[in-house]
This record gives C-alpha cells, sequence and structure tokens, in this order.
C-alpha cells in the first residue's frame, strides 16, 4: 500500500527493498503502514518479494525508511 522507497541490488543477484516512507506533515497512500525491508533473489525464476522480521526491541513504530544501501566486505 505504501510501495518501495528505494531499492540496493547486490552483484549476488539479492534485492533489498526499503518501504513505508512517509513525509512527515503530509498524507500518503497507508499513513499508518509501518515500515518494512523486503528482500528479492533476483536468480529465481518467478522472484518474490518477502519480508524481512527486524529484531525485538526496535521501534517499529517510528521505523519509515527513506533510502537503503548495503556494505559488502
Amino acid at each position: 500500500e505504501s510501495g518501495s522507497e528505494d531499492i540496493d541490488i547486490l552483484p549476488n543477484g539479492l534485492a533489498f527493498i526499503s518501504s513505508g516512507f512517509k513525509h512527515p506533515g503530509k498524507e500518503g497512500f497507508a499513513p499508518d503502514g509501518r515500515g518494512e525491508i523486503f528482500l528479492m533473489d533476483l536468480n529465481e525464476d518467478n522472484p518474490r518479494a518477502v519480508e524481512l522480521r527486524i529484531s525485538r526491541g526496535f521501534d517499529l513504530a517510528s521505523f519509515k525508511p527513506h533510502g537503503i544501501s548495503t556494505y559488502v566486505d
């Protein structure tokens, strides 16, 4: 409902997608929606986005990701 905000694709074909960003003070498609991070394996024949579980203790109520980037060591 809130759409994706950004995507970062690793060299191995895994894509991380941020979703749920809402500009402060502006209406959104899902104003009460929560932020999420999805993983998609682009090597699959029919890739689908799977929501990643976020650790307990993280403030999910205020999580509205704007952008995403990865670091490969």
